[in-house]
């Protein structure tokens, strides 16, 4: 499978599996990337997701150009914007997405960074934005995403000039949470996402999406947002829970209710 999924205590695993061409992604690929993101945002009993690439090269080298440049869509097809909907192109799953860079993570792979949540990478790690350098655009929200998360002018750099960022570079920047060694990355990411999963899931959800929808509203429109989202979340049984094992000195048990 082009595409590992597993499920394993509230947490999805997704691995890009094609090592042997740097995890690029070919059409098959990006279909079964779809499939898995929806099953992240449909299943009620994932809290959370980690993504990374199989092997030890690369998190992915992104889009597999042999396969999708000299392809050409038929003219319809611009118009099914939902189709095969993937994370980075505006597939809106509102769990906490971890990503585990365990190499080169380039042009289609960043597009994908940029749409996770919390990242670790290893001391290897190299992030790179190279598109320009084949007469094409960083799509999939790689022009949308970039200046929102770097500072413009590196932004602007790594865009316009394929600018590589090794580990500790995307660290200062702040593209990443964590720098670990290789053999703690799995390990590293999965602090985080066991952390994720063990609290309370709709809220983790309201947040996610009201801190994601914020960078496309003004401050008014946000706030009145989260004051009807906010009262929404507090008729959930999490939200009785929680002040409820606080007052008895215990751990609370969420149900994603």
């Amino acid at each position: 499978m082009k595409v590992l999924f597993s499920v394993e205590d509230h947490i999805a695993y997704i691995t890009i599996n094609r090592p042997e061409v740097m995890n690029a992604m070919d059409p098959e690929t990006y279909h079964l990337l779809s499939e898995a993101w929806c099953k992240v945002r449909d299943d009620p009993g994932i809290w959370a997701a980690v993504v990374t690439g199989a092997g030890d090269k690369a998190f992915t080298a992104g889009a597999d150009l042999k396969t999708t440049i000299p392809r050409q869509p038929e003219k319809f097809e611009f118009w099914q914007t939902q189709k095969d909907q993937i994370l980075n192109r505006g597939l809106e799953v509102w769990k906490p997405i971890v990503a585990a860079v365990n190499g080169y993570c380039l042009a289609g792979g960043m597009t994908l960074l940029l749409a996770t949540d919390i990242r670790v990478a290893c001391e290897d790690a190299v992030f790179q934005i190279p598109e320009v350098k084949r007469g094409i655009l960083p799509a999939n929200g790689g022009t949308q995403r970039i200046a929102r998360q770097l500072p413009y002018a590196v932004a602007m750099e790594m865009v316009l000039l394929g600018r590589r960022l090794n580990a500790q570079e995307a660290l200062q920047f702040g593209l990443v949470n964590k720098v670990v060694p290789r053999e703690k990355l799995m390990e590293a990411a999965q602090e985080y996402a066991r952390a994720l999963a063990a609290s309370p899931p709709l809220a983790l959800q309201a947040i996610k999406e009201l801190v994601v929808r914020s960078q496309s509203m003004t401050l008014d429109e946000g706030i009145r947002l989260e004051t009807t989202v906010f009262e929404l979340l507090k008729t959930t049984e999490d939200a009785k829970e929680g002040p409820k094992a606080f007052a008895e000195k215990r751990p609370p048990v969420w149900q994603g209710k």
